[in-house]
């Protein structure tokens, strides 16, 4: 039986590398999952074209661990998961995230991060993070470049979610399906399409590029929103309440400090 939080697999003859979130339903990325993913990502060749990242099961991620949030732990999270950006930006290999279901969270960040959005009428996503008294440093990053200020924070201070008209209309989701299985096979003739006749040094080079501001702003702010997160957010009774009444399954009781 396959126990790693991660199963790749190698198509067009290894021109496309598909990354699956191998814990459902849930597919949370808690450190192991966000490990081997690092491990992955150390490893792709110069002949890659294309990165996609799909969740096994019926949800695409339902976010970070929460466990791993608390105070004397988040730290090393923020360290590991925003390590995983910097590894995707240093590669520059164009991404694409392929989102059924619940896409929440640090799930949300992975998927919206990604070059190509495709997603199916059940998908659902949104930046919850605000529910729990804390914040998320990439999506605050990235949602204000892709969609706009007004709209990124409307997304950030409700915590709601979108549904796949909204994800559409926003400008984050490339193309809609009716269902998994079509939006699978539609990824497939796409890439046949678009992707494989290209140059993989080529487009690796025309990607960072593109997104010159993009990665900029990623590279640049990081480590300042990590340690606005764990200097000054997990300094105050609130963050650590909201963290803590989530895992004690109640609702949290604010102090507004």
């Amino acid at each position: 039986m396959d126990m790693k939080k991660i199963r790749r697999e190698e198509l067009f003859d290894g021109q496309v590398i598909r990354l699956i979130l191998n814990a459902p339903k849930a597919n949370v990325l808690d450190g192991e999952m966000m490990a081997e993913l690092q491990s992955e990502l150390e490893n792709i060749s110069k002949d890659v074209k294309l990165l996609q990242f799909v969740g096994a099961g019926d949800h695409f991620s339902f976010g970070a661990s929460v466990p791993e949030h608390t105070k004397e732990n988040a730290p090393e999270m923020l360290q590991q998961f925003h390590g995983l950006f910097k590894t995707l930006i240093d590669l520059s290999v164009p991404t694409m995230a392929l989102v059924s279901g619940q896409c929440l969270g640090g799930g949300m960040e992975l998927a919206v991060f990604c070059n190509f959005l495709f997603l199916d009428e059940s998908a659902r996503m949104g930046q919850p993070e605000i529910n729990l008294g804390v914040f998320a440093p990439p999506a605050s990053l990235i949602l204000p470049m892709k969609i706009g200020q007004s709209k990124a924070d409307d997304l950030l201070l409700t915590g709601r979610s979108m549904k796949p008209n909204e994800i559409m209309s926003s400008g984050l989701g490339t193309k809609l399906f009716d269902d998994h299985q079509s939006m699978m096979e539609s990824a497939q003739e796409w890439i046949e399409k678009y992707i494989l006749s290209k140059s993989a040094s080529s487009i690796r080079i025309a990607n960072g590029v593109a997104r010159t501001l993009f990665n900029n702003t990623l590279s640049e702010n990081l480590d300042t929103l990590a340690k606005m997160y764990t200097q000054k957010l997990m300094e105050t009774h609130d963050a650590n309440e909201g963290i803590n009444s989530f895992l004690e399954k109640r609702n949290p009781e604010w102090k507004n400090n």
